[in-house]
């Protein structure tokens, strides 16, 4: 079996506005699974990235250790990367981000390295609000070591061995509009039509944008019994059909009057909300959690978005930082003098 994609494409696939194909957004030949949900995921951050016509070399894909950490290999091929340690992976995208603002950054991860080993770096991520889109491939298990159960495994939920989970899961969406996250939705891989304009949506964003995956493992977390399987997700799946119109497109809508919500992002961008829950604002976290809990009573998994500040300040706004990168600062700006150094300690005594 060859791990080699062929270099040769067809001569007329479509192009974006900057004329790059959708082979311009590829990665190499993935080695999860067949049929692995991280794969869809994959796919749909190509997609994304294509349709909202990013440059490949200007985006940076960061990610930790797992199944989930192993996806950026298998897209966007071209761009900046960086696996980190596991869990660690908010560190090195928020010193990335503070020191080069002008890219866009994409961090990958899981159930196992946000929740459980990383989570305190993923709740400073989000209160300190760095720009950046970051997606937790959520199947509610350890792939990488045999299928044990992460701490998003639902209560009741039996492992691939028979065993009963007996602790309630955490819910990374409603953890995430809790500590201040500006933009939060929750999808599923095998539904490309919600995710991929989410992603979009994601990226256009000013601030940390969060979303939460679920991404069934085919492996060790796609039987009876488990509750993040494609079958018992299909089926308990309350989802909201969501459109993303950027800037320069005309913005038209042909939705009946009160089933459509509209957001706009701080670039001019567009969310359309189609047939939007009933009692869900999307700019209110109480009316978020408050949704999120009443589909989990009844054993519904609410995706779409879910909360979003449009008129959020990023980090390195937040902290009046240089608008250039710093690897293009000169000598003499990173080093003033003695003069300039006196004077920013009297300032701080």
């Amino acid at each position: 079996m060859s791990y080699i994609k062929p270099k040769f494409r067809h001569p007329r696939l479509p192009t974006n506005n900057l004329g790059y194909t959708i082979a311009d957004y590829d990665g190499a030949i993935s080695t999860l699974c067949a049929g692995c949900g991280h794969d869809s995921i994959s796919a749909s951050i190509r997609n994304a990235c294509f349709k909202s016509s990013l440059h490949p070399h200007r985006i940076a894909k960061i990610s930790g250790i797992g199944c989930s950490s192993k996806m950026p290999t298998y897209f966007l091929s071209r761009s900046h990367g960086f696996n980190s340690v596991h869990g660690r992976m908010p560190s090195v995208a928020t010193g990335a981000s503070l020191a080069n603002r002008d890219l866009t950054y994409v961090g990958v991860s899981g159930d196992g390295d946000t929740a459980s080993i990383g989570m305190g770096q993923f709740i400073h991520l989000m209160r300190r609000n760095v720009n950046m889109t970051y997606i937790v491939a959520n199947n509610g298990c350890y792939g990488l070591t045999k299928g044990q159960d992460s701490a998003t495994a639902d209560l009741g939920s039996i492992s691939k061995y028979g065993d009963v989970n007996g602790f309630d899961g955490i819910d990374l969406a409603s953890l995430a509009i809790l500590q201040g996250a500006s933009f939060v939705a929750r999808s599923f891989s095998g539904d490309k039509e919600q995710l991929e304009p989410l992603i979009r949506a994601a990226m256009a964003h000013n601030g940390f944008a969060f979303i939460d995956v679920v991404s069934p493992c085919v492996t060790f977390n796609n039987h009876n019994g488990s509750t993040k399987s494609y079958a018992e997700t299909r089926d308990h799946l309350d989802a909201m059909p969501v459109d993303f119109v950027p800037m320069r497109d005309e913005i038209r809508t042909q939705y009946a009057e009160g089933t459509s919500q509209s957001v706009t992002l701080h670039d001019g961008s567009v969310i359309h909300l189609r047939k939007a829950v009933s009692g869900l604002a999307t700019n209110d976290r109480q009316s978020a959690l408050n949704t999120i809990k009443s589909n989990e009573d009844k054993a519904r998994i609410l995706t779409g978005l879910l909360f979003l500040d449009p008129d959020t300040q990023n980090l390195s706004t937040s902290l009046e930082l240089a608008t250039r990168p710093l690897n293009e600062l000169g000598k003499d700006e990173l080093c003033p003098g003695s003069k300039v150094l006196k004077s920013i300690n009297e300032g701080l005594r």
